[in-house]
Formats: structure tokens, sequence, C-alpha cells
């Protein structure tokens, strides 16, 4: 087993799966039941989700509407997006906490670190939401921030492509992928992995990230078990 502890982080647009916006219950189950299969193996899988499938704090904020204001509207639909794995999670008969950074209390417990361990510890998934707390930060800085905080061997972003290309695949045929690049030349190439507070925070403290493409069915089973899925970020 390559390794014991995992951030999983998700994006919200991934919920959505051919919907215009929303959860879809289809895709929703397929993740459920892929994080099952890798829990199985005993594997502590901690996980944080976007909340674009609901709300951009961003995308408000280019329309007029006070940035702090959009972002804490973000903040609530990572939330929602916890409530909506965290179901599925438990209808898949695996123990699940949902673990917020703003206070909750009746829908979900305010994040403590040692708890967190805790639960992981105890086989429990943990969904962190509520990203960070604040305003002006991503879930991808929460993601390595709560990475960093429990001691995950690795952050694993679930994309809708099957890497980092020199370019979007999806515009360029000609794009390359990269089984392995290291951090310092994600910065030189200008390659987009993460928001750079996150993807610097991660690299110093030396937390790797693989990105893979989540959506095919199997694939975060092989990450975890060590085959060559994605692109890894190492130093």
């Amino acid at each position: 087993m390559q390794y014991k502890r995992i951030l999983l982080k998700l994006s919200g647009e991934a919920l959505m799966g051919n919907l215009q916006y929303g959860i879809d219950p289809e895709r929703l189950q397929e993740y459920a039941q892929d994080i099952k299969a890798i829990t199985a193996k005993g594997i502590e899988v901690a996980i944080v989700i976007g909340g674009g499938n609901i709300f951009r704090g961003v995308a408000g904020a280019s329309k007029g509407m006070d940035r702090v204001q959009g972002d804490h509207m973000g903040m609530l639909a990572t939330v929602i997006n916890g409530l909506a794995l965290q179901g599925a999670l438990e209808d898949e008969g695996i123990p699940t906490r949902l673990q917020s950074a703003i206070k909750l209390n009746e829908i979900a417990e305010p994040f403590i670190k040692r708890k967190a361990v805790r639960h992981l510890e105890k086989g429990r998934v943990v969904i962190f939401g509520g990203g960070t707390g604040n305003p002006y930060f991503t879930t991808d800085s929460a993601a390595v921030l709560r990475a960093i905080e429990i001691n995950a061997d690795v952050i694993l972003k679930g994309t809708r492509v099957d890497g980092i290309y020199s370019s979007d695949p999806e515009k360029n045929t000609d794009a390359v992928k990269f089984d392995f690049i290291t951090f310092d030349d994600v910065l030189q190439k200008g390659l987009k992995v993460m928001d750079t507070t996150a993807f610097t925070l991660s690299q110093e403290n030396e937390l790797p990230i693989i990105v893979f493409d989540m959506n095919t069915r199997g694939n975060l089973m092989k990450v975890v078990m060590g085959e060559n899925i994605g692109t890894k970020v190492n130093l």
C-alpha cells in the first residue's frame, strides 16, 4: 500500500456530473463507492470539496457582490456538498464525520485537529467543510492546510482531466502530459495545479500532490496503491 492517510480534494463542479448545476446523485454514488473501496484497504481518508457547483465567491465579486459576502456564501456551499457526500458515504455503510471551519453546530462538528485525527484512526471518513473559515482563501488552500494539520501522506486532487499538461488538453491537442514534475518546474512553466497560496504551502511543507481523473472508476484505488496514474508533483 502506497499511502496510509490521504487528503482527497474534489471540485464542486465534479459533483454536477452532466447537470448544469447542483449535485448529480449518480456521480455522488460513484464517488462514495470508490472511496468505500479504498477505506476497505485500511486507508484513512479525509476530504475537502469545493462549492463551485452551487456558488463561487469570485464569480459573485466580479458581478459587483461584496467579495467577503460572496466567499461566505461559497463556504456554505461547501458544507452543502459535504452533507451530500456524507449521506452518500453513509448509504454505503461508511462511518463519516463532517467538520466545519465555520460554526454550524446543529449539522457539523467544529474543526478540531485532534478530533479529526482520532476519527481517521477509527476508520471514519472525515469531510472538511467551510473552507479555511476565512474569505479570500480557496478550497485548494483549505485542502493543503487540513492535509498538513492531519499529517496526510499526500493530496489527491481529483479532476476531470488525467493529469497535468503543458497546456490545456481540451483546447490544445499537442499538449504534453507530465507523469512526474517538481514544484519548481510547475512554477517555472507557469502551469496551473492549484492557486499560488495553496501550491506554495504544499511545497514548503514537502507535501506531494497527485492530480488525476476522478471520474474514471477505479482510478482512486490505482492512485493509492501506487500505480502511475495522473501526475505526481514532488520536490
